[in-house]
This record gives structure tokens, sequence and C-alpha cells, in this order.
């Protein structure tokens, strides 16, 4: 029985003509020998798998070869050509640095430098690895590397450059070597699959090449484990389900179920492709990049960058043809930061649920199923416009609200204009600290079925209906307020827990504060629970109003440095002079 050899072996390149995706580095190497300007020492490096070693292989049989033919290849009839394919050759040394890093083994090189080659004219060392060399053998290495002999050649490879010193690397000419192209991994494996006798749907050749993420020969080592699996005839669902990769199919669904905001089918895909063993990470990834290559569809000049068979293109034009781009700009939003919270979340399935509803909801705006909270913003007084949101009705009673209804009221005033919204990529109902309040711009607001006039006063419109209210009224407001302000800002929630407003003449509601602090920490969001008041108790009269309580003992309270300067000179007058004469400050 023959014994088998994988194809990333057996079907090695072995001339410069048959490697793969590197065109322009062969081209120079090919010129370098074509004009006797051979450096004396090369850096190849680049990703696994793109011909790095394969490339120092065939330029080291080349330079020694002794009949080169028209188009600078090795003849492979001469001894030198023919020693190398034999692997006997005594003039091609390839050295593995990542089990031969320490000084000794490089002193050991450097000892065989000094020996002419039998056959031929150069002795090669290729150095695979390089970048796990000590730093102590680098510089063992150094001398060598800049002055060999004239009979040495050293070509180095490396999947990390950055870990090379750069003493190593002014020395060498760096080639830098390119990730294979799809296209370019889909035509080898069909020339392959040529040679072999093998049938292959080019739509799983597809999904091979992008499985091996330019690398060519992790395509070659899925190929082989395909045809392993299927034998001489295998097709792109054979591919799916032996390479374990997530089928096209899933997402398609995905996008319509997104665009009818239908969450409980998006859930049930979800659940479906968890029970089949699929990572939810990978999910969360492999969504990302179809709701991208979505959007190069979208443009003629973009569909160059879609990366997948001719059969799934066609699937791809068309479902671009009914997403708009808005959809997609939202959708990659989301689907960005859920990759990137994944790892840090403690519900992880939660977190992908959490995303698939979030893009659903985004099917619902577009098609007007949600009703969302929008602010209503204008540049110039005299523009209006009107929100999304109903605003609650004169009839409807305080009681009846939610927090949620409260919270998103605030937000109204507080939050930028739809358009910078959509540029920002969040969503309408952001929360924004009141304190933010839009300064120099006018806010329209105005209800739905019902026209009245407005005012505008410290550029804000406000109406123009004047309500009676009772204490009783004010409080429970008071403590809705309070619980809005207790998780995002607790010293707000401890002024209005413990200040209860009471209600003066005019409509005026005075605040008694304790301290000089807490009446700047209140000015700072005034303006924007006194429009929330306003609006919710139906009086365009309300203004509120602080003081300082006399009663409590100023003297003994301590706040600012001010306050702590005053206390301690107090208790030793010397401090005073200590300051005047330093000329010191707290």
């Amino acid at each position: 029985m023959e014994n088998f050899i994988v194809s990333a072996r057996k079907y090695r390149p072995a001339s410069f003509d048959t490697v793969v995706g590197q065109g322009s580095i062969t081209a120079t190497l090919k010129n370098a020998i074509k004009n006797n300007q051979l450096a004396q020492a090369y850096l190849f490096c680049g990703p696994r798998g793109v011909g790095k070693t394969t490339c120092a292989r065939i330029f080291a049989k080349t330079i020694n070869c002794m009949n080169l033919t028209e188009d600078l290849e090795a003849c492979n009839e001469c001894e030198s050509c023919k020693a190398f394919n034999e692997n006997r050759s005594y003039n091609i040394h390839e050295l593995d640095a990542a089990s031969n890093n320490s000084v000794d083994d490089i002193r050991q090189l450097i000892d065989k430098v000094r020996i002419p080659p039998q056959i031929g004219r150069y002795s090669i060392y290729i150095v695979d690895e390089v970048h796990m060399l000590s730093t102590a053998a680098f510089n063992a290495f150094l001398k060598t590397l800049e002055e060999p002999p004239s009979h040495a050649k050293f070509i180095l490879a490396t999947t990390e450059k950055h870990k090379i010193l750069p003493t190593i690397l002014s020395r060498c000419q760096i080639f830098d070597f390119n990730r294979m192209k799809v296209e370019n991994i889909v035509g080898h494996l069909q020339n392959l699959a040529k040679k072999e006798g093998i049938e292959a749907d080019t739509d799983g050749l597809n999904v091979i090449a992008q499985k091996a993420d330019g690398g060519m020969r992790d395509a070659l080592s899925f190929f082989d484990q395909i045809v392993s699996f299927s034998g001489k005839k295998f097709t792109y669902q054979d591919v799916i389900n032996n390479l374990n990769v997530l089928d096209y199919e899933y997402y398609f669904k995905l996008i319509e179920y997104f665009l009818a905001g239908d969450i409980t089918n998006s859930l049930l895909t979800f659940n479906e492709i968890i029970s089949k063993g699929f990572d939810a990470h990978h999910f969360v990834s492999g969504l990302s990049q179809h709701i991208r290559d979505i959007m190069v569809c979208k443009d003629q000049a973009t569909l160059q960058l879609l990366e997948v068979g001719a059969g799934i293109k066609d699937r791809y034009k068309k479902q671009a043809e009914s997403v708009s781009i808005p959809f997609l700009y939202t959708a990659l939003n989301i689907t960005n930061k859920c990759d990137l919270d994944y790892r840090e979340s403690k519900s992880k399935r939660l977190l992908v649920e959490l995303m698939l509803m979030q893009l659903c909801n985004i099917g619902n705006k577009i098609t007007g199923q949600q009703v969302v909270v929008q602010q209503v913003v204008s540049t110039q007084p005299t523009q209006s416009v009107q929100p999304i949101q109903q605003v609650q009705q004169p009839n409807q009673p305080i009681q009846n609200q939610t927090k949620e209804t409260i919270s998103s009221t605030i937000q109204a005033y507080s939050q930028n204009s739809p358009a910078q919204q959509m540029a920002d990529g969040r969503k309408a109902t952001a929360s924004i600290s009141i304190k933010d309040y839009l300064k120099n711009k006018t806010i329209t607001v105005q209800q739905p079925q019902q026209s009245t006039e407005t005012t505008t006063t410290n550029n804000s419109v406000v109406e123009t209906e004047v309500r009676d209210f009772t204490q009783e009224q004010l409080t429970e407001l008071w403590g809705k307020l309070a619980e809005i302000y207790k998780v995002k800002k607790p010293r707000l929630h401890a002024i209005f827990v413990g200040r209860q407003p009471v209600i003066k003449d005019n409509y005026v509601i005075e605040m008694t504060l304790q301290n000089s602090l807490q009446d700047e920490a209140i000015n700072e969001v005034k303006s924007g629970f006194i429009n929330y008041l306003r609006k919710q108790l139906h009086n365009c009269k309300i203004d509120v109003v602080t003081k300082i309580d006399s009663s409590t003992d100023n003297a003994t309270a301590v706040y600012t440095d001010a306050d702590k300067y005053r206390y301690l000179s107090k208790q030793n007058e010397n401090l005073d002079l200590l300051k005047k004469d330093l000329n010191l400050d707290f």
C-alpha cells in the first residue's frame, strides 16, 4: 500500500512559476538572480501558510543551479538540483530556530559558515521561525549576518517580524508575504481536484478558502479532510457539515426576521444554532461579516470586496436590494458592540439574545410598529417639529405615570437631535444628564390633536396653560424625580429626598437647602426639572427658588477648603501668621 502524502507536501511548489499569490516577490527574486544582485541576507515574513519557507527553498535551489532556464527557473537536471530534490544536498542547510534558539546553536551555525560549498556556488542557510531566537543569540548572530563569507547566503523566515531586533532587520532585505486571496485559494484547489480526479463544488471550495483565513496550507489540510469524509465527490453541504461552518442560510433568514421585527423566530433560530454546537461568539462574528457583505453589495464599485461564490453572490445582491443603508449602519454598530462586550459578559447567551432583540427593534422602527421617543430640536425660534411620542393628555392623572414615562419625558429635554443620534449610532432613547440641558437651542413641544399657543422664555418653549396643583401632587412628583436620580446621581437623590418643596405665591416652589454645595448641585439641573414640572403639572408659571437654611449651624459645618481653613485658623492663631509670612494658600 502506497504511503499517503498530504496535499500540502505533495503539491508544494517546486519553481517560482508555481507559487500562488506572491507574484511581486517571485518576480523580484528572479530579477535579483538575473542581474546577479544577491544580498547576503533575506527576511521572509508574513502569516502562516503563505509560502515563506517554500520560496526560500526555491530561491536556494535556483541560485545554485548550474543550467538556469530562459525564464530563470532551476533546470532540475544538474547535480545541484538533483541533490536538492533528493534531500541530500550539503549546500542548503535548514535550521529550526524554535528548538535551536540558544547562543551555542548560533555558534555552531557560525562555524559551519566558514566551510565553502562542495557543489555549486553558494551555501544557503534557511533559519525558520527566527523570531524565537533569544536576545543573546541574536547579538551573537549580528556580525556574521552583516559580513558573511562570499559563498554564504542567509534566508530568515518568521511570522512575527515585530519580535526581531531592529539591528537584525537593518541587515536584511525584507519581503512581506501577502495573505492568500479567496479566489487564489479556490483556483489552486480546483487545479488540485482536477489532478486528483475529484468533483468539488465551487461553493464548497469557497467555504474552505474562507475557513483557511488566507493560509494555503490550512486550505489544503481542510481539502484533504473533506476528501477523507466524502470521497471523490463533495458538495457545499458536505463542507458545511464536516468543517462545522455555519451555513449562509441562517444569516439570510435572520436578516429577513430583523427587517420584519420578528423577535420570536430570531431567538428560535439562535437556539437552533447553539443546539448544533456552534460557538455564540463565532455566530456574532459571522453575523457582523454577513451584514458587512450586504453593505458592500449596495454599490457596484465595492462588489469586488465580496469574497464568496457566484451562486451565493447573487443571493447577497438580492437581499441588499431590500435592506436600507441606515439599517445596515445601525445593525453593524449593534453587532460590533456585542462582539466587544462578549468576553466580559457573565451571561453570554443573554447578551447575544439582547443583540437579536435590538436588531429586530430596528426593523420595528422602520415598519412603524413601535413608537420611539425622539427629541424635537429647533435651531431657530420659528421652527416647530412634531415629536413622535405622544405627551401626557391634560386629563391624565400623575398617579398613572410609570417611572419609564417620567424618565423618557425628562430625557426629551436633554438629548441631542435625531440626526446627531443617528450619526453617533445611538438610540433616540439614550439617557443624558439633565445638567447637559440644551444650551442656546429651542425646544418645541406640541401635543398631538391639540393646538395651544406657545411662548418663548429662557431659550425654551412652554405651553401657556396654567393649572392649579396641590401640595400632594407636587410631593408625589418630587418623589418620582428622586427615584430617577437615584442611580446616576445619588447626591441629587439625597437632596430631593431630604428637602421637601413648599408651594409659595404665584406658583413658586421653594427648596430649603443645608449649604451652598447643595445649592450649586441643584442649579446645575434646575432648568431641566423645572420644565419637567411645568409639563407634568400643566402650569407654565412654575418656578423653583432655593434658599439656605439659616437655622443650620453653619459655623461648625465644614464643606469647602475655605471652610476648613477658617475652622483651623480659629483653633490656632499662628496659622494665619504662617500663611501671611510664607505667602501660602489653602
